[in-house]
């Protein structure tokens, strides 16, 4: 397999010019109507970087998946998790992110790129009280640029029309013991949406 080493090679393979609406769609803050997607959003995938490498994390929420602090920040909690905390290590060494923002039944997804902190403060966590708790943290995302990606990929993948997959694909306790033979997948598959639902939050 040959593979493309050079921008030059790689601007070869891609001889079109650029779609000039995927130019002037992006945005350096929350115009009225990204801000309306973002707050319509109750699940992200949050992009990080780390001298380890790169880390994709899933984030909802029982609502808006992140708070519009100001056009230009965005604040998104750090529920409980498996405090493995590997994006937020990623974070507070190389502040750069990405999230991508869905919503249920639309092709389109909203992309936002820019920088982060964390931030224990009681002020900031004690505003994303759920069912009398609060997150550990909150992540600070100062935007670069906010656009939309065409619906083309949902569309090929017909993410939101083809029904309920889960049946093809393994549990999370079978993949447990595909690394540790002496697992009990079953009890864990049985008793973990339970267990969760005292742990959302």
């Amino acid at each position: 397999m040959k593979f493309i080493e050079t921008l030059g090679d790689l601007e070869t393979v891609y001889d079109a010019e650029i779609v000039p609406a995927a130019l002037t769609k992006v945005a350096d803050h929350l115009t009225p109507l990204y801000r309306t997607w973002v707050e319509a959003a109750r699940f992200c995938i949050l992009t990080t970087v780390g001298p380890e490498g790169t880390d994709g994390s899933p984030r909802g929420d029982d609502g808006p998946v992140v708070r519009v602090l100001d056009a230009r920040t965005l604040a998104l909690p750090d529920w409980r998790g498996n405090n493995r905390i590997d994006s937020l290590r990623n974070i507070v060494r190389d502040g750069r992110v990405s999230l991508m923002f869905m919503v249920s039944g639309s092709n389109n997804v909203v992309r936002v790129n820019g920088t982060a902190r964390l931030t224990a403060d009681p002020g900031m966590t004690e505003r994303f009280e759920q069912r009398g708790k609060h997150p550990r943290s909150v992540i600070i995302v100062e935007i670069g640029e906010v656009y939309y990606q065409c619906a083309k990929a949902l569309m090929r993948s017909g993410l939101w029309v083809r029904g309920d997959e889960s049946g093809r694909v393994p549990t999370a306790g079978q993949m447990n013991r595909e690394m540790d033979a002496g697992f009990d997948a079953e009890t864990y598959d049985r008793t973990y949406p339970d267990y969760a639902k005292g742990r959302m939050w």
